[in-house]
């Protein structure tokens, strides 16, 4: 749309949608309570533009019909663990995991692993559900440290969703910035080694100074008696993320052929309603959970088909870079702008598109556009797994069972890169413009 917004009015709105989220926070209330301010003001400015009251309606349903895909899996996530736990899949991949990972390298290589298994599988989402899940409960039952456990498992996965060519994301960002898988790939090495070697040192670290000095004792695993039906639900979960079958369609057969398990079991059909409706205790789940969070991504959904709509922030963006022609400055600058995207957007697909499309000009035209790729790969990509409120975020915390600020600290991944690419852009000769330009 034609519609041009003042500088108050932008400022309004973000001012407004963030200080209502950080309030829900704060005061614990229902994050789809702290976004409602925001999502007045946006809707205000919609019916006060050349939008009527229908179309701004519309509008919003059809955010909330693009977000469609993300409430469905969070609703089945709920369902997940409950049905895992009831199965005995939980406490039997528990005692597997016990009989391989070391204890006293348990961060190290929980970090490793959810790493291999992003590459290979590209979703931070189905390497948490997955793995996550069993090295979670692994971790309890050795009483170390969840928190610093799930960092590092959100910290192997983000590796994967960013830099994987099999990652949705990944695809998503070298479109964008029109540069090629191969050369986005190999525009990122540099940092991304960079970061896992840091995080391999920080893991490594914590494990011996902290972990390697507690006392563990394990029983040993007796082979013969386990179960291969308990393996059912993680393996169709694994195979069919591996062969690119729909994420909703690999939790539902699951979860279903886990609460097959568990009636075959003996577990009573008012036993099983009650876990898959509360949870289980000590482990989380359970709809009752999550329906907050299901109706904040539906309001988060009604956001971002709005802002798309409108096109609050674009010109904005074009103006900040018109006259900057310095690689670091410019570098903050984006770093700056896709941040402020991401907090106000609520989802990663949006800062990708809007960081990409408004920068790429001025970027093509004084540096090469897989600079932009590094850069966005190295902020755009990671900051929805950072700003509370991000679908995202809320995923991620959501399957670890651990809340965002306490595990944060430790995914080191996820806020290291960014001041790693800033150190590599001020590294680097300013390069002139291309001739003919």
């Amino acid at each position: 749309m034609a519609v041009k917004f003042s500088f108050a009015q932008v400022l309004f709105l973000l001012v407004s949608t963030i200080l209502g989220v950080v309030w829900s926070v704060i005061a614990h209330q229902p994050l789809v309570i702290g976004f409602l301010p925001g999502y007045v003001v946006l809707f205000s400015f919609s019916i006060k533009s050349t939008l009527s009251f229908r179309k701004s309606i519309k509008m919003s349903l059809m955010g909330v019909y693009k977000t469609r895909i993300v409430i469905v899996i969070l609703f089945l996530v709920s369902f997940l663990l409950p049905s895992w736990s009831l199965s005995g899949t939980i406490e039997q991949m528990v005692n597997i995991a016990l009989s391989f990972i070391n204890p006293h390298h348990f961060l190290i290589l929980s970090f490793f692993i959810s790493m291999i298994f992003s590459m290979l599988l590209g979703t931070t989402i189905g390497t948490l559900s997955t793995i996550g899940v069993p090295i979670i409960g692994t971790a309890g039952v050795l009483h170390l440290p969840i928190p610093i456990v799930a960092g590092a498992l959100v910290s192997g996965a983000f590796v994967g969703d960013r830099t994987s060519p099999f990652s949705s994301a990944h695809q998503l960002l070298s479109h964008t910035v029109e540069v090629p898988v191969n050369r986005q790939w190999k525009a990122m090495l540099l940092t991304t080694i960079t970061a896992i070697v840091v995080c391999l040192g920080f893991y490594g670290i914590i494990d011996a100074h902290f972990i390697s000095k507690t006392e563990f004792t394990t029983d040993p695993l007796i082979w013969n008696k386990l179960s291969l039906v308990k393996f059912i639900p993680p393996i169709i979960l694994v195979v069919f993320v591996l062969f690119r079958v729909s994420i909703i369609y690999a939790f539902l057969s699951s979860i279903l052929s886990a609460v097959w398990i568990s009636l075959m079991s003996g577990t009573s059909w008012p036993k099983l309603a009650e876990s898959l409706w509360h949870g289980i205790e000590g482990l989380g789940g359970g709809f009752i959970h999550m329906y907050q969070l299901l109706l904040f991504l539906a309001v988060a959904g009604a956001y971002n088909g709005l802002l798309e709509e409108l096109n609050v922030i674009q010109p904005y963006l074009d103006k900040w870079l018109e006259s900057s022609h310095n690689l670091s400055v410019d570098t903050l600058k984006t770093l700056l702008a896709t941040l402020i995207i991401t907090l106000i957007a609520a989802n990663q697909t949006l800062p990708i598109i809007l960081t990409g499309r408004s920068f790429l000009p001025h970027w093509s035209r004084y540096y090469r556009k897989e600079e932009l790729a590094r850069v966005m790969g190295d902020s755009t990509m990671l900051f929805p797994g950072i700003v509370p409120w991000s679908v995202l975020a809320i995923m991620c915390s959501t399957i670890v069972g651990i809340p965002l600020f306490e595990y944060l600290p430790f995914a080191l991944f996820l806020w290291i890169l960014p001041f790693i690419t800033i150190l590599v852009s001020l590294s680097k000769k300013i390069r002139k413009p291309k001739k003919g330009i």
